[in-house]
């Protein structure tokens, strides 16, 4: 067996897990959360987004599955979709670095230079080191 099926299979083996898991407890919002992640890292985009969208509903509190949802739809290019995830996130939790810095790509992706910079600075300030390339190149 290759190791992209050896990581396959052991990514089907969590749905399945996370999947029982549900069953067990229907309102259990993190089984929901990590099995949207297993899907979205086998390219199920839209199983992942039901299922962050099911951990939200169940629990309005879970900026995780927020960030998540946020995330994938960066990838797929919803700029304006994703920031409104990460301001939920940053209503909930403020001091993740790394949502600042994504927020900021958006923000940058949808022509607010100014906005971005300022996200990066604050993903700076919360210890995201790496972030200062960015505002290097692209902020004054």
């Amino acid at each position: 067996m290759s190791a992209a099926n050896f990581i396959r299979s052991q990514v089907e083996e969590a749905i399945s897990d996370f999947t029982k898991a549900i069953d067990l407890m229907p309102k259990y919002s993190d089984a929901y959360n990590n099995r949207g992640n297993s899907k979205r890292g086998l390219g199920d985009t839209r199983g992942a987004m039901q299922d962050y969208n099911k951990a939200t509903e169940l629990n309005p509190n879970f900026a995780d599955a927020y960030i998540n949802t946020g995330n994938t739809k960066l990838v797929y290019g919803d700029f304006l979709g994703a920031i409104q995830n990460y301001n939920k996130a940053i209503v909930l939790k403020p001091d993740y670095a790394y949502v600042y810095r994504d927020r900021g790509r958006c923000k940058y992706d949808l022509g607010d230079t100014n906005g971005a910079c300022l996200d990066w600075s604050k993903a700076g300030e919360l210890g995201d080191i790496d972030i200062y390339g960015l505002i290097k190149k692209h902020c004054n």
